[in-house]
């Protein structure tokens, strides 16, 4: 008996159970951010909600993305340090050890990026690079600075710019003007010389980085490949309605980051940031999980009408949050909070039931006989 694709399946019910278990911490440290009544493990674990959720889980998540793209062992250890260093955290141990974690999970996604580069130039894999480097330079920050607010507009630009860089590269279906093309790197050229900026003159820094994504939120909304498959049917619109949901949300987060509500003491930073990290990156999640799910796992994904549940839920939730931050109504802020978990887990379960769906589909077709599920292509 081969042990090797025993190993491998081990290896990936790990990391799929781990990458949970810092998303559910991240969640519960946040909610006990709004006063709710969590486990006190995760209570003692308030001051990382944010480390947690940006540089590890999503660090983590994209960087698996990629490796498994690449077909390179080596890469893994990319997520694998990224998701040591959210245990770490978790654990209650020092978090100089996380830190390192973390640059070196960055260091092997950056060498990755960077030597797909070198082999295959191309703007959307050029903005991936800079996104990368976001994600090493936060980290950098949080190692020699201890201060994890310094680091958050790195960590931000990462996930943006990772986003960024998918949707140009499927532009390239589209006849854009050459003019539009090279409007797109006005805001990536903003947000990336924020970031040295934001550090030793940090209002003046995030403003710049606000006006990036204000910009860009205006370029995708006016050049993505959504604003025609939203005209089309099932998971192909739903996807699109996640993407141009998530770009209304950027841009109010950019709106409210020109007020300087991305500044860590300014009474609407959260609302600026979780305008951006549920409105956009969250929404981006949805909208991809059922194509990067079978990518990563060889399950097929069925979609259903039912999909669009937890995203209302999310932006209703969100919507709540923000009009209770602004308005100062900290009960009305709580309460969107809470529908936000919610809705992550109201998606959960119905990703978990569109899979077994389509693996009872599949064995329907073929009579019950064990086959291997293939990924879809993206859309």
């Amino acid at each position: 008996m081969n042990a090797a694709p025993s190993l491998r399946h081990l290896g990936k019910l790990v990391a799929a159970l781990t990458i949970v278990l810092v998303l559910v911490c991240a969640v519960m440290a946040g909610l006990a951010r709004l006063g709710v009544q969590v486990p006190d493990h995760a209570m003692t674990r308030v001051a990382w909600h944010g480390v947690l959720m940006l540089p590890v889980f999503f660090g983590a998540l994209v960087s698996l993305e990629r490796a498994v793209a690449l077909q390179r062992a080596v890469y893994l250890l990319a997520p694998a340090c990224a998701l040591a260093a959210g245990v770490v955290l978790i654990a209650g141990a020092a978090s100089v050890a996380a830190q390192w974690l973390l640059i070196a999970a960055a260091s092997v996604s950056l060498v990755a990026s960077l030597q797909v580069l070198r082999k295959q130039p191309a703007r959307h894999l050029g903005v991936l690079a800079l996104a990368v480097s976001g994600w090493w330079s936060g980290n950098l920050v949080w190692a020699m600075t201890n201060d994890v607010a310094s680091s958050v507009p790195c960590w931000l630009s990462f996930l943006v710019l990772t986003i960024a860089a998918e949707r140009l590269e499927l532009t390239r279906m589209l006849r854009l003007p050459r003019a539009a093309r090279y409007a797109f790197f006005v805001p990536v050229a903003s947000m990336t010389a924020s970031l040295p900026w934001a550090l030793f003159k940090p209002e003046e820094g995030t403003r710049l980085f606000a006006a990036g994504i204000v910009l860009l939120a205006v370029w995708l909304a006016k050049y993505d490949i959504a604003r025609r498959t939203v005209r089309q049917r099932a998971l192909t619109r739903f996807i699109a309605v996640c993407l141009l949901g998530g770009y209304g949300w950027l841009a109010l987060s950019g709106v409210l980051g020109l007020a300087g509500a991305l500044m860590p003491d300014h009474p609407w930073h959260d609302a600026a940031l979780h305008a951006l990290t549920l409105g956009f990156v969250f929404s981006m999640v949805f909208g991809h999980a059922p194509v990067i799910v079978p990518a990563l796992t060889r399950l097929s994904v069925k979609y259903h009408p039912l999909f669009y549940a937890p995203l209302a839920l999310l932006h209703a939730g969100l919507a709540m949050r923000l009009t209770g931050g602004l308005a100062g109504l900290f009960w009305l802020r709580k309460a969107g909070g809470i529908a936000g978990a919610v809705a992550l887990a109201l998606f959960a379960l119905t990703l978990m039931t569109a899979v077994l769906a389509a693996r009872r589909d599949r064995a329907r077709r073929t009579g019950g006989r064990p086959i291997s599920d293939s990924p879809r292509p993206r859309c």
